[in-house]
């Protein structure tokens, strides 16, 4: 992938890239589906980019319940807010939903300027900052479509903000079953009795975790 593409790069030439990852200590692993990306109580310095591969953001009660926050796809930052915060333990966990590559760089790095007064600093601030901006309203999107207290309310208000971020009313959730229904504070089985019924009453049209809205 071309990182200067990405939302914490924008506007950094390809160029500079391999500078930067010297300047910002950067490492690079790999993690198998399922693996643990970064866990719960624990403190990190490190901002991480999804280089390949896809991760969930979840969090886990006292009794075990899980509540999906959201994914992170190829060139999304992860772990940004709590990196920024010395000490912050996270209150989140985030997993491999498939094989992924995770790019780390030490966020002390980005927002101190070095002795060589790199030029992308700025930048690299500048970027930082409207990432954390876009997470915000992320939760607060999510916040939004677990309003409803029904499950067609939900499924309606994510279906129509997937619909608007794709441009189409075909688009792909980037969830199974059960994520999604984490992701909406609901029950499996409720969720997708309700994706059926919508379904038979021409609301949507779906395939595994391709949908169609239908007018």
């Amino acid at each position: 992938m071309i990182l200067s593409n990405t939302q914490l790069f924008r506007g950094i030439e390809e160029q500079e890239i391999p500078s930067l990852f010297q300047c910002l200590g950067a490492s690079k692993s790999e993690y198998k589906k399922g693996e643990v990306i970064l866990a719960e109580g624990t403190v990190t310095q490190n901002v991480g980019i999804i280089l390949s591969g896809q991760a969930i953001i979840s969090h886990n009660d006292v009794w075990g319940n899980t509540s999906i926050l959201g994914n992170a796809a190829p060139g999304d930052v992860i772990a940004e807010v709590y990196a920024s915060i010395p000490g912050q333990p996270l209150l989140i966990t985030v997993s491999a939903a498939e094989d992924t590559t995770v790019m780390f760089l030490n966020v002390g790095r980005i927002l101190t300027v070095c002795t060589s007064a790199c030029p992308f600093h700025t930048k690299l601030v500048h970027n930082l900052l409207t990432v954390c901006a876009r997470k915000s309203l992320q939760l607060s999107q999510k916040i939004l479509h677990t309003g409803s207290k029904t499950i067609r309310g939900r499924l309606m208000s994510y279906f129509s903000e997937c619909a608007r971020t794709a441009g189409s009313s075909l688009f792909t959730v980037p969830y199974n079953r059960q994520q999604l229904a984490d992701y909406l504070n609901v029950e499996r089985s409720a969720l997708c009795n309700e994706l059926s019924k919508m379904q038979k009453d021409g609301l949507i049209r779906y395939q595994r975790n391709q949908f169609q809205l239908l007018e």
